[in-house]
């Protein structure tokens, strides 16, 4: 087996557990409120990723501390937005939303560079909207509050992403990523200590949650993610991940007893359909200024 094949077969797996942690979410909220799941997560996270590369730790600056604050704070408005939107809807609803973010991040970079998205792009958003709709409008025309506020998370994701892409090219990416973790864990706490009480787990199923939040779902998957990226592509990673609200809606079923509608079948293969129309996209853009980029310097 090849080394890129093993790095694909590694990001489906960090794609999986990020999946199961619309699960653990769900199941964290029956032991505690928001942002005691958010501090707990990001802390521990923290803490095994920071033991792991605690030697790169030390290599740190201004800069780097400033863009892993501004990440951070993003970072914990999409999992604080996630939870409180877990509250009133799925989490196969949750899955399928945030992977907006897909189709977002081309939208803006689009805006940024002042020009049209190109028309396959065009095609995905309306596929995705169209899914969306599908998957979240209820009888009486109206959406529920938590399909909002996760689709709110994915915006904020998306912009995450963004700024994330412009700041790695400065920073050593891992460095920066753990830092990201802890000042997530930092905004987490401070919030939990002005607007709950600060508090532990009590029960068996509220700390696998928190566990499988940090260690599983952050902790490992950034590390996952970080080795993976190194042996594939781009357009490989964002394929993989489009695969999250399919694992989503599978976990939701197993653990949570969540049942599979026909709107969710339909709005949420509409989304995919546009997830994979936006990645095919990228490929072809990618290839394409390769290709000039060759013709160019053969001349």
């Amino acid at each position: 087996m090849s080394i890129q094949s093993k790095a694909n077969i590694l990001m489906v797996i960090v794609t999986m557990f990020w999946g199961l942690s619309y699960t653990f979410m769900v199941m964290g909220l029956d032991a505690l409120e928001t942002y005691n799941i958010v501090a707990l997560r990001c802390i521990i996270a923290f803490a095994v990723a920071g033991l792991i590369f605690y030697q790169k730790m030390l290599k740190i600056n201004k800069q780097m501390i400033f863009y892993a604050s501004i990440q951070g704070f993003l970072l914990f408005v999409v999992f604080s937005l996630s939870l409180f939107g877990l509250q009133t809807t799925s989490a196969s609803n949750a899955g399928f939303i945030l992977s907006l973010t897909v189709v977002l991040v081309p939208i803006f970079v689009s805006i940024l560079e002042k020009k049209l998205p190109s028309r396959a792009i065009t095609f995905a958003i309306i596929m995705t909207m169209i899914g969306i709709c599908v998957l979240t409008l209820q009888e009486s025309m109206s959406f529920q509050i938590g399909d909002i506020l996760v689709a709110i998370a994915a915006v904020c994701y998306a912009i995450y992403l963004i700024l994330n892409s412009k700041f790695t090219k400065n920073v050593d990416s891992i460095t920066y990523g753990v830092y990201q973790l802890g000042f997530a864990g930092i905004f987490g706490a401070v919030f939990c200590l002005f607007f709950e009480i600060p508090t532990i787990p009590t029960t068996t199923s509220g700390w696998i949650a928190i566990l499988g939040l940090g260690i599983i779902c952050s902790a490992f998957c950034f590390i996952g993610q970080s080795v993976a990226q190194k042996y594939t592509s781009p357009t490989h990673t964002g394929l993989i991940f489009s695969l999250e609200p399919i694992f989503a809606a599978i976990f939701a079923l197993i653990f949570l007893s969540e049942v599979v509608t026909m709107q969710l079948l339909i709005g949420g293969a509409l989304i995919l359909a546009g997830n994979v129309v936006a990645q095919l996209e990228q490929l072809y853009q990618l290839r394409f200024v390769r290709k000039q980029a060759v013709e160019e310097n053969s001349y």
